[in-house]
């Protein structure tokens, strides 16, 4: 699926808007000695999904991409900013109705097996999902269990496996059904192949392309494999210390990469043919600390075209063409 110029729909299916989640660091007597500071997870992030497409996060680990993930559905409290889901702010809605949101706004764990209960057989377990959410009668929901299973292809006898008695890639499947027994209309999925081998994420993802195009998901995908992501995702964006400094359509970003920390990022990308040559760009020091951010461009103590606005001004994002954005003053001069 691509986003072509006027293909894109008017109105986004979730509209996060400067997007904040800041944790607050205490003295050494816990939260007697009162706040020090914050550790800016996430810092003014805004972007758009659009339903059926895949929007695609990559960036270093420790940049705040599965943060971000977790505040739009509200399992951490944002500390400000706006996510509308079908024009309503998630964020503003008292807890009865945003359980019944959660239908609709489902998550695939990084680790399925600690999101597990390990003292509970895997149908029973997805059953409860069902039950949670007062779907069927208990007949329905085991026959929706089994059919949930069987598309994302367990064997019926798992139904009574525990979860220590799987592999790693069919509990990352048991998590899978249990975000689309519901029936959801997006599905965010928080690194769910980086602790698989490489062998088993292709199915996995091969699966999840599959399940997409089958029930009609939207799929929000975080990573920090930049070529996983271009393989399943429409649109990019890349965050760095919690911003987001580019986004673009997957073709754009990687024909055309603007921000220089994508540059680098997409140089260390292996190339298949042995024979072609490719700049490796090296950035020099270490990631700053989000409770310490740098003034100016969050990215200026690495960067290689670091000009002197860079230090004291942060940069306003540019859109660059239809589908392309970045936040740096290489293109604001």
């Amino acid at each position: 699926m691509s986003l072509e110029a006027g293909k894109t729909p008017k109105k986004p299916l979730l509209d996060v808007q400067r997007l904040k989640k800041f944790f607050p660091v205490h003295g050494p007597f816990g939260s007697l000695g009162g706040v020090k500071g914050h550790v800016k997870a996430v810092n003014d992030v805004s972007f758009q999904l659009y339903e059926g497409e895949t929007f695609g996060v990559v960036g270093e680990s420790g940049c705040g991409k599965s943060t971000m993930g977790r505040t739009i559905l509200r399992l951490t409290e944002p500390t400000d900013g706006k996510a509308l889901y079908k024009g309503r702010d998630i964020f503003q809605l008292p807890g009865n109705v945003m359980r019944d949101i959660r239908k609709e706004l489902q998550m695939v764990f990084q680790d399925p097996y600690s999101s597990l209960n390990p003292r509970k057989r895997i149908g029973p377990a997805l059953e409860e999902h069902l039950a949670i959410h007062s779907i069927g009668r208990k007949e329905e929901r085991i026959e929706r269990v089994m059919d949930i299973m069987h598309k994302v292809g367990l064997q019926m006898d798992h139904y009574y496996r525990y979860p220590h008695e799987f592999s790693g890639g069919q509990r990352q499947r048991i998590g899978l059904a249990r975000a689309l027994i519901v029936s959801p209309q997006i599905v965010i999925s928080d690194e769910p192949v980086s602790a698989l081998d490489v062998s088993i994420q292709s199915q996995v993802i091969n699966l999840l392309q599959q399940l997409q195009e089958e029930y009609t998901l939207t799929y929000l995908f975080i990573a920090h494999d930049i070529s996983v992501v271009r393989h399943i995702s429409d649109r990019i964006g890349v965050m760095y210390l919690g911003q987001m400094v580019e986004q673009a359509s997957t073709d754009s970003l990687f024909a055309t990469p603007l921000h220089p920390y994508t540059q680098a990022l997409l140089s260390a990308v292996p190339v298949a043919n042995p024979r072609r040559k490719r700049e490796r760009i090296i950035l020099k020091g270490e990631i700053p600390s989000p409770l310490h951010p740098p003034s100016g461009c969050i990215f200026h103590t690495r960067c290689p075209y670091v000009m002197d606005v860079c230090k004291t001004e942060a940069p306003v994002t540019q859109q660059m063409s239809p589908h392309h954005q970045v936040s740096c003053h290489l293109y604001s001069h």
